[in-house]
């Protein structure tokens, strides 16, 4: 395989590509994967959306306001314009964008790509600390960052340059944008320069930002779209994902832009407000994870959303009475799914009649799925192992050591264990890492554990997941403290607030249990796996 001629003048991604031969096969025989040589995916996903269905087209929407596919390409080419002509910005250029899901944090994700640089998604939850790890790793040179979540940004890295947008100053991005005419053609990138640069944590604690090219944004649209999900022109898309996640950016906004399709976006989407937009606007499409349609059932207002066409469940396992409980007071069949930050969006899916409740479901068109044993070689149906995927789109980590082992002789290996059953349908059965996902979240135990080792009361911690009946797994600690502090409620909550302050508030430790020592070997090891079986077991 060889890389097409770049467009870009900033090598830094092509330069931090694995070797050719740390790749994972790729497939592309569907006719809709075989792209052009030269695409940039803004201008296919907005540009060429106003071309076919007109500027008037509704596109975003949220509880205070309604964009066209006309006013977004005219905001996306401004920012393109203020990039390039203001800041000087080249392409393959890293920009890092950090806000809630808002119209003008979409509009700056196409604005970055127009212009061919290179979009560094975060999360808004993510503390200044977190932040410079990414930036480090992905060298940004400028920051497009919503004005109520720059203090932590300026706190993380300070040198790092910044565009505020929504504060109304003089500098800020959107009073630049008004300074601009609007008219701009999309950098002339190739297919496979990189477009998106997507952090995933790891199981030491440490990110690793999974690279992706123009192509690939346009291939989870072009498989689990199209031929799972089978969008129609007017949906209207919503849910929960930050578009800091590739399953809030999928859903939310490359999926419903691919087929013409609007998106109504909401800053804290609790359960509540959820029901309460999606019956209010009309909503035909959700995205969220299972503990989310917990919740919604938890409401007690499931039934009354009419509106709602599909429904798609991924982030975690998919109890089977969940399913049953929501199809029981709605009619909807939730679609179930499994991804991958490493593959942008989902892989192994089923909709409609397809459907077996507590299956993940079968291979979606485009991609290849087996279930292998520790040495690679396929175990019988029926049997458990690790799941194994290739398709268009897959892992391709910065500049990481770690992608020889996500990915082995040219499949990308999940960290999932399965079994695959005489009809293709494959079942989860659990993770094989370190990972705890939790409500849909990747959260990184050691990375955790770092976080309450600064607290000075703490002398030693692990963590790992424990079950729970609402959100799936959640994380849990084991602590240590040092002498003559009590291991109470008041230091509980203590630890819980320090935690909170230092790393993302959702990955705090939402059960603590103080103990004399941790488990060990006589090497000294952490027998891990007794705390994962206490934590199994707690009462």
């Amino acid at each position: 395989m060889r890389l097409s001629p770049s467009a870009h003048t900033d090598t830094f991604c092509r330069d931090s590509l694995p070797p050719l031969d740390q790749w994972p096969r790729f497939r592309f025989d569907l006719p809709e994967l075989a792209y052009p040589d030269r695409l940039n995916c803004a201008e296919v996903l907005l540009d060429q959306a106003v071309e076919r269905w007109g500027e008037d087209r509704l596109c975003l929407i949220t509880p205070g306001e309604r964009w066209t596919y006309g006013q977004l390409r005219r905001r996306a080419s401004q920012i393109a314009q203020v990039l390039t002509e203001d800041r000087g910005l080249v392409p393959g250029n890293r920009v890092l964008l950090r806000g809630p899901n808002n119209p003008w944090l979409v509009a700056a994700w196409f604005g970055v790509i127009k212009a061919g640089c290179v979009a560094v998604t975060t999360m808004p939850l993510l503390r200044g600390t977190e932040i410079r790890t990414l930036h480090e790793l992905t060298r940004t040179s400028l920051a497009l960052c919503d004005h109520r979540f720059v203090d932590d940004l300026h706190a993380g890295v300070p040198e790092l340059p910044l565009l505020g947008y929504g504060s109304g100053d003089g500098e800020d991005l959107i009073r630049l944008c008004d300074g601009k005419s609007g008219e701009f053609t999309a950098a002339g990138t190739a297919a496979d320069d990189v477009a998106l640069l997507a952090p995933t944590s790891g199981t030491t604690g440490r990110p690793k930002a999974t690279m992706h090219f123009h192509r690939d944004v346009l291939a989870n649209a072009d498989t689990f779209a199209r031929y799972v999900l089978k969008p129609a022109e007017d949906e209207v898309f919503t849910g929960t994902p930050p578009l800091g996640f590739t399953f809030g950016l999928g859903g939310l906004v490359v999926f419903p832009f691919r087929f013409g399709a609007a998106s109504l976006l909401l800053e804290k989407p609790g359960p509540d407000e959820l029901v309460a937009a999606i019956a209010e606007h009309g909503a035909t499409v959700l995205f969220t994870a299972p503990t989310a349609y917990k919740a919604i059932l938890a409401t007690g207002k499931a039934s009354a959303l009419p509106s709602l066409r599909r429904c798609v469940s991924a982030g975690e396992h998919l109890p089977a009475e969940v399913w049953a409980e929501f199809h029981r007071q709605t009619g909807l069949k939730i679609i179930n799914g499994i991804g991958g930050t490493e593959l942008l969006h989902i892989f192994i899916s089923a909709a409609d009649d397809d459907i077996r409740p507590g299956s993940t479901g079968r291979v979606v068109p485009g991609f290849e799925a087996v279930v292998l044993d520790d040495d690679g070689s396929p175990v019988p149906d029926g049997q458990p192992g690790r799941l194994a995927v290739c398709g268009p789109t897959g892992c391709r980590y910065l500049a990481d050591p770690r992608q020889q082992v996500y990915v082995q002789d040219g499949w990308n290996i999940t960290g999932d264990t399965y079994v695959r059953d005489a009809d293709g349908y494959f079942w989860y059965q659990a993770r094989n890492d370190d990972m705890i996902i939790s409500a849909g979240y990747n959260i990184a135990g050691p990375e955790v554990e770092e976080a309450l080792l600064a607290h000075p009361d703490v002398v030693e911690a692990a963590v790992v997941g424990a079950p729970d009946e609402h959100r799936g797994t959640i994380v849990m600690a084991f602590v240590v403290l040092r002498p003559g502090v009590d291991g109470d409620e008041r230091t509980t909550e203590r630890l819980q607030t320090f935690v909170k302050h230092a790393i993302a508030p959702y990955k705090y430790p939402r059960e603590i249990e103080f103990v004399a020592e941790l488990p060990r070997t006589v090497n000294g090891k952490l027998q891990r796996y007794l705390l994962r079986e206490r934590a199994r077991t707690r009462s």
